[in-house]
C-alpha cells in the first residue's frame, strides 16, 4: 500500500475527481459561452487575472491518469523538494505530497492565485493528513516564487497560466537539482515552452501522455 491508495488520503482524492467529474459539462459549456462573447464584444486576449477569477469555483485539475503520473514521477525521482505552478483545488498537491510522504519525506511548495482555492486545498490536504508537508503560496507566482525557494527542487509542476510556463521554468531553473523533473500540463497550449525544452541542450524532454510534458534537466 500507499499513502495514495490508503485512507484518508484515497479517500479525499475519490472526492475530488467526481467533484471534478461533475464539474465537466458545466466547466465546458461555460468558457464556450464565455469565449463566445469576448470574440464578439473584445478582440483583444484575456486578461489572465479575469479567467481564473471567472473560474474560482471550477478544479481545473489534471485528469486521473496524469494525477496517477505525477505520484509515479515523484516516486522514481526520490522528490524530496516539489514546487508546483497552479495548485487550484489541490488534487494534484495531493497527488505530489503523498510522493513525497512516502519517499521518506519534504516539501511541496504550492502556488495559487486565489485565496478561496488555497484556503480550499488547505483544508483537503489537512483532511488526506499531508498539509504538514505542503505550503501554498499565494498570489503572483511570478512573485511568490522569486524567493525562498530552496536550492534543490526535484520537481517542477506546471499547470497554472499557460503564457507563464516558460517565465516559472526560467525563474526556478537556477533552483533545479541535477536530474530534475519538468512536468508541464496542457503542454500543447505552450509552444515556447515545449520549443524551449526540446531544443534547450540543458533538457531531455518527451511527451508521456497527451499534452503532457516531461522534461529531464541535464544541464
Amino acid at each position: 500500500m500507499t499513502t495514495l491508495t490508503s485512507s484518508p488520503a484515497s479517500d479525499v482524492l475519490a472526492r475530488m475527481q467526481a467533484d471534478v467529474d461533475r464539474q465537466r459539462e458545466e466547466m465546458r459549456a461555460r468558457f464556450e459561452s464565455r469565449r463566445a462573447e469576448r470574440a464578439a464584444r473584445d478582440p483583444q486576449p484575456e486578461d489572465w487575472r479575469v479567467f481564473f477569477e471567472d473560474a474560482k469555483d471550477l478544479y481545473l485539475a489534471v485528469r486521473p491518469e496524469t494525477a496517477k503520473l505525477l505520484y509515479i514521477l515523484a516516486r522514481t525521482r526520490h522528490a524530496r523538494t516539489v514546487v508546483e505552478f497552479g495548485t487550484s483545488f489541490g488534487l494534484s498537491t495531493l497527488c505530489l505530497a503523498a510522493a513525497v510522504r512516502d519517499n521518506g519525506g519534504g516539501r511541496v511548495i504550492g502556488t495559487e492565485f486565489l485565496e478561496s482555492k488555497a484556503a480550499s486545498a488547505t483544508a483537503s490536504l489537512a483532511e488526506a493528513g499531508l498539509d504538514d508537508l505542503v505550503e501554498i503560496r499565494i498570489g503572483d507566482a511570478m512573485e511568490t516564487l522569486a524567493r525562498d525557494v530552496p536550492p534543490n527542487v526535484d520537481i517542477l509542476f506546471l499547470d497554472g497560466a499557460k503564457h507563464m510556463y516558460l517565465d516559472i521554468v526560467r525563474l526556478l531553473e537556477p533552483r533545479l537539482s541535477p536530474g530534475a523533473l519538468v512536468i508541464a500540463d496542457n503542454s500543447d497550449s505552450s509552444p515556447e515552452l515545449l520549443e524551449y525544452l526540446r531544443g534547450n541542450a540543458g533538457y531531455l524532454s518527451s511527451a508521456t501522455q497527451p499534452s503532457v510534458e516531461v522534461a529531464l534537466r541535464i544541464g
